[in-house]
């Protein structure tokens, strides 16, 4: 048993919309396949993964460092101890080699991806979907395939005033979303006020918004925001300043009672410690969003989840970025508090299977093996032209 191949290719996801802090005009992302010589219906079992939109495709890197060390490597090297399968944490060591320790940037970003195709593959040989398979080996054994996603979006537009915000984040709750999410910090705060009193006027029962600043304010904007939005009853207020600006979170935390979000831009086990220790992050309201494609992947996330526990922290906190079906996994396996979902946006590589809908602001995997992705025909298409 061996990987005879990994395959990147950079793809386009741009679009005009943008947040606070940049544009998607020309983003893209890596597409990998991790092809092994184990052979299921006369096809090799192959694995794919991608990187979360937000951070540019990775093949550079990829090319460069860490494809050659998986392909270069001693097969025996890269296998469980059982004999019975790849392992994801040999792998995940074998590309990481030679490293030094910080720096992690655009590296997490190449690993995570690479590390996401692996899980796929991993879990496809032993015939299970990705999340009953980290129930068994990292859970309590079972699995949750119902997890909670709310609906991101309300990006800035062209053209897009408070009527084409307002039928967007209806699109959402129609389709059977509970909470939606819309870009703050884009516009000066009188404005912003009316955006959110636009889609706070239209929510019904049950119903609830979460705002985003995607990392753009400073201490004193941060407050004045969170001193601006204290009357409304938001899901949560995220990522108001940088991500590695822990005193500017602590002290956020201290004048705006609301629950805070934040976590999507740190990208190790380390950098969220830091965030526990310094940000002044509060267990018991308080949303983490590390999302492992961009932050060296599930072996990476495992330890986060550990480091987490040492805390006190509950797992059921954590809402990753991404709107992947990875996190999505994790979210089942484990007991994560749910999934980022961008219902119209960075297609094919967000949303779900094919005939899953979201009922009441939950989702229900379904028994696909692996990731799940051969459930949503455009995206496995996009996959299999990898190796075509």
């Amino acid at each position: 048993m061996k990987i005879i191949n990994v395959i990147e290719s950079t793809r386009p996801i741009k679009s005009a919309i943008r947040n606070a802090y940049i544009d998607f005009s020309k983003m893209t992302l890596s597409l990998v396949a991790v092809v092994t010589d184990v052979i299921r219906d006369g096809k090799p079992v192959i694995g794919y993964g991608f990187n979360s939109n937000g951070r540019y495709g990775q093949g550079s890197l990829m090319r460069e460092r860490f494809l050659p060390r998986i392909l270069e490597a001693d097969a025996a090297s890269l296998i469980n101890d059982e004999g019975t399968n790849l392992d994801p944490h040999k792998i995940w060591a074998c590309m990481m080699t030679n490293e030094k320790p910080g720096g992690h940037g655009e590296r997490s970003v190449a690993v995570g991806t690479i590390d996401m195709a692996v899980w796929d593959v991993v879990s496809k040989i032993e015939n299970k979907p990705l999340h009953e398979l980290l129930a068994q080996r990292y859970g309590d054994g079972k699995a949750n395939p119902k997890v909670f996603v709310y609906a991101a979006g309300g990006y800035y537009h062209p053209g897009k005033g408070l009527d084409g915000l307002r039928g967007e984040m209806q699109s959402y709750l129609d389709r059977g979303y509970s909470v939606v999410k819309m870009k703050i910090g884009g516009a000066p705060l009188k404005d912003d006020v009316e955006r959110i009193e636009a889609v706070l006027n239209m929510l019904k029962p049950g119903q609830q918004l979460a705002v985003d600043a995607n990392g753009r304010f400073d201490l004193k904007t941060a407050v004045e925001y969170g001193k601006a939005m204290s009357q409304y009853p938001l899901f949560w207020y995220e990522e108001a300043g940088d991500p590695l600006d822990y005193e500017l979170q602590a002290r956020l935390g201290e004048s705006y009672a609301g629950p805070l979000a934040t976590g999507e831009n740190l990208f190790s086990m380390l950098d969220a410690r830091n965030l526990i220790r310094h940000g002044g992050m509060r267990k018991d309201r308080d949303w983490l969003q590390f999302d492992c494609a961009l932050s060296y992947g599930c072996v990476e996330y495992l330890r986060t989840l550990d480091m987490l526990k040492e805390y006190g922290w509950s797992p059921s906190r954590c809402v990753p970025h991404g709107g992947h079906q990875m996190s999505l996994a994790i979210a089942a396996g484990l007991g994560l508090g749910g999934n980022e979902s961008y219902p119209d946006l960075f297609q094919p590589y967000g949303g779900f299977p094919d005939g899953v809908r979201v009922e009441n602001g939950y989702v229900t995997l379904p028994s696909l093996p692996g990731i799940g992705f051969e459930g949503k025909a455009d995206l496995i298409a996009e996959m299999r032209a990898l190796t075509a």
